[in-house]
């Protein structure tokens, strides 16, 4: 099996040995294009495959004619054009953005995607017929997110008030992750629970603009930018948090920190959009939002903190995510659709 992607090839030396990188993703589009063609090429060539997967429509698009009889095997991960049409992009970009989709998944045998919910968009809105279309969520390295620190030490590590209460949100910084609405939550949470502080770890487009919502709501002691957290520290933000939130207001088709905070012990409140609900839902129903409107996200962070002790267990947030989302399960229901 090998793997190419976009990434700096300076970089690739500190890469796994199966995988390359063709460009850096900061090259102009062009000239990405090119070189996933002519990487694509070469090892075709060089090591015949039975199958083909990819996971962006974009990088797909240059190599379809090379790869002639073999099974072509697409991960969606979401539509494309309408992300874009919810960040505020219009116009000719996202006419060619949905042409491109649909030109590279007519030709795709098979379809991974992440969530029922994004099955149902891809059926839906791509036309693909159902029975192409095969459920695998995504991965933790559960390990990994299994720190040995308790949250004090945790804390204490990263510099975190030790007698606060805790709830943490790892985003992108973007329109359709919902944090705008948990910002003006937070202004009822105060009122209920004047100890709790939100921390927002994450980059993106929306930092200066969240900056000033919470100027404006005079919020600067309840929630601070923590900016991009890095790998390496992550689990451990995870760990010194009570809680977690997913606030997700649209095109959410899984939301990976779902099970990094399960997994790193800490249980996490998601709104009920795309495939949020299914990463919860058999751990604790009540995890859930019942919407994702500022009240509802306003009540469920009181109604939490007001018993923390009601939520899952850290042990039983780890076990679950172990069970249900190691990478060791959800590479083998990747496998299997290969091996079809």
């Amino acid at each position: 099996m090998r793997g190419l992607v976009a990434g700096n090839p300076h970089n690739e030396a500190a890469a796994p040995p199966a995988l390359s990188f063709f460009e850096s993703p900061d090259a102009p589009v062009i000239k990405r294009l090119s070189a996933c063609r002519r990487c694509v090429g070469a090892e075709l060539n060089a090591n015949p495959a039975d199958v083909v997967a990819a996971h962006f429509a974009l990088y797909a698009l240059p190599v379809l004619d090379l790869l002639r009889e073999r099974r072509f095997v697409f991960h969606f991960h979401g539509p494309w054009a309408c992300e874009s049409r919810a960040e505020g992009e219009n116009g000719l970009g996202t006419v060619v953005k949905s042409g491109v989709e649909s030109f590279v998944y007519r030709r795709a045998d098979r379809f991974i995607t992440l969530s029922s919910a994004f099955a149902q968009i891809l059926s839906q809105g791509f036309g693909i017929a159902r029975e192409r279309i095969f459920v695998v969520p995504g991965g933790v390295d559960a390990e990994r997110y299994a720190v040995a620190h308790t949250r004090g030490e945790a804390r204490e590590q990263l510099g975190l008030p030790a007698d606060r209460p805790l709830v943490v949100a790892v985003r992108r910084l973007v329109h359709r992750a919902g944090l705008e609405g948990l910002i003006d939550a937070m202004s009822e949470v105060r009122r209920h629970a004047p100890e709790v502080l939100l921390l927002i770890a994450g980059g993106g487009a929306l930092a200066h603009e969240l900056s000033v919502r919470i100027g404006e709501r005079e919020l600067q002691d309840h929630v601070r930018l923590l900016g991009f957290v890095g790998d390496d520290e992550l689990p451990l933000l995870y760990r010194a948090c009570d809680l977690s939130i997913v606030p997700s207001v649209t095109l959410e088709g899984f939301g990976l920190s779902t099970i990094e905070s399960l997994a790193a012990g800490t249980p996490v409140l998601v709104s009920p959009i795309g495939g949020l609900p299914e990463t919860v839902a058999a751990l604790d129903p009540a995890l859930v939002l019942p919407d994702g409107s500022v009240p509802a996200m306003a009540a469920a962070l009181i109604r939490a903190f007001g018993s923390l002790g009601s939520l899952p267990a850290p042990e039983t947030c780890a076990r679950y995510a172990r069970e249900q989302f190691d990478w060791p399960v959800i590479a083998r229901k990747v496998l299997a659709v290969y091996q079809q």
